[in-house]
């Protein structure tokens, strides 16, 4: 197996575990030890499955205002905690790859590694609830064909995304690319660099 095929495994694992409760609040019992890439990657697949759902919750346009609110700041948390174990993720490739010969004429890739991996963890996602869209009991036949159409597509960019990133991995093993890793500077997250929280000093 694959780096980029374990990854998806391990994603489809752990969307099957969260939808074991469908509970936003539910708490990963994660299967892997701590010290594990696994572990990992089933942390960050854990966080982008609640937060799929929290989307689709704060979308009732007859949520409560206050509940919207702090469904958003809740959103908000999980978007820093999905781009702190990105960030875990190409240190753990940085790590791997540290001692590689990089070549003259090597290129850098458009995206880390971990970033490539998040879009598979959400496509592991997509491909999951486009599923229940085709199995749905209460649709017309024009819906299920639509969405088996769209299934289609989100299993062939699976296939693509799972080669594209063991070919980066490769490439970066063989020296022909290398890693540049950009921690992300979300300023509206700091303080001193949001001016609606700094301008309320």
């Amino acid at each position: 197996m694959t780096f980029a095929q374990n990854c998806m495994k391990r994603f489809e694992e752990t969307v099957e575990l969260y939808h074991m409760t469908d509970d936003v609040d539910a708490v990963l019992n994660n299967p892997y030890p701590a010290a594990t890439i696994e572990n990992t990657l089933v942390r960050k697949n854990w966080i982008d499955a609640v937060q799929w759902h929290l989307e689709d919750i704060i979308r009732d346009p007859d949520i409560d205002p206050v509940q919207a609110l702090a469904l958003k700041r809740r959103i908000d948390r999980s978007n820093q905690d999905r781009t702190d174990l990105v960030e875990e993720i190409d240190s753990f490739f940085r790590d791997k790859y540290a001692q590689v010969n990089v070549l003259p004429g090597a290129t850098i890739n458009t995206e880390s590694p971990a970033w490539a991996i998040d879009r598979l963890s959400i496509l592991a996602l997509k491909i999951y609830h486009m599923q229940e869209q085709v199995r749905r009991d209460d649709i017309d036949d024009a819906h299920r064909s639509k969405c088996a159409a769209k299934l289609d597509v989100l299993i062939e960019q699976r296939h693509d995304l799972i080669t594209a990133i063991d070919q980066l991995l490769l490439d970066i093993e063989a020296g022909k690319k290398y890693m540049k890793v950009y921690r992300q500077m979300k300023m509206y997250n700091d303080p001193s660099t949001n001016p609606v929280l700094y301008g309320k000093k």
